[in-house]
């Protein structure tokens, strides 16, 4: 897939051109989505997982929750590690979006079921993805309390007064309630799942987006 040319002095792939251009692919593949199924969907930056310790570089939401963590090639790998237990945790899919300098490296390091797209220059200067492999569903990975941290405060209360739930927590802190609603969806993740979908939709102009990382990965 091409996109748009690039000034002729870059070489190698960085953080900034790879998103913009990702992006923009992203938006072509959920106007179609939105078109034939009428649902909603969006795209998310830096969404935080874990109460912000790890941020996914783009998250998309059509249906399921699919992350994409770029390492361009002037990114180190040296935060995959963690960002792995991190991301696994709470999306249903994710790929890895990464440069030829460290394509090798992580496929020894990333899950057989996340997808890898491959991010280069070509002859022509233009930013071009090759996808090496389709990110696969996330079977066994994912964690209540985990995805429970992804609603606010707020959001998780709210969720507990319709489930008539709320008594003795409404003055507890986020952690006790993060661990009431996993209790409560301990049987079906995927109902829990559909709740933060819901709360990351509504959330408009309230999102929070970190500064773009540069060259850490």
């Amino acid at each position: 897939m091409e996109t748009r040319n690039l000034n002729k002095k870059i070489v190698s792939t960085n953080d900034h051109i790879i998103r913009a251009e990702l992006r923009q692919l992203i938006e072509k593949e959920l106007d179609k989505y939105r078109t034939q199924t009428g649902k909603q969907a969006d795209i998310f930056e830096e969404l935080g997982v874990s109460h912000g310790r790890a941020r996914i570089d783009i998250a998309v939401i059509n249906g399921v929750m699919h992350g994409y963590e770029i390492k361009s090639d002037k990114d180190t790998l040296s935060r995959l590690f963690d960002q792995i237990h991190e991301y696994n945790e709470v999306f249903d899919k994710i790929t890895l979006v990464v440069g030829q300098r460290h394509l090798l490296d992580a496929i020894h390091q990333i899950p057989e079921w996340w997808g890898i797209t491959l991010a280069k220059i070509d002859s022509d200067e233009r930013v071009v993805f090759f996808t090496i492999r389709e990110a696969r569903q996330n079977e066994d990975n994912r964690v209540l309390i985990s995805m429970a941290r992804m609603l606010w405060r707020a959001q998780a209360l709210r969720i507990l007064e319709e489930k008539g739930a709320a008594d003795g927590v409404r003055s507890k802190s986020r952690h006790v309630i993060h661990e009431k609603i996993a209790n409560i969806f301990k049987n079906d993740p995927n109902a829990l799942r559909e709740h933060v979908m819901t709360a990351l939709f509504s959330r408009g102009n309230q999102r929070v987006v970190s500064p773009l990382v540069s060259n850490g990965g």
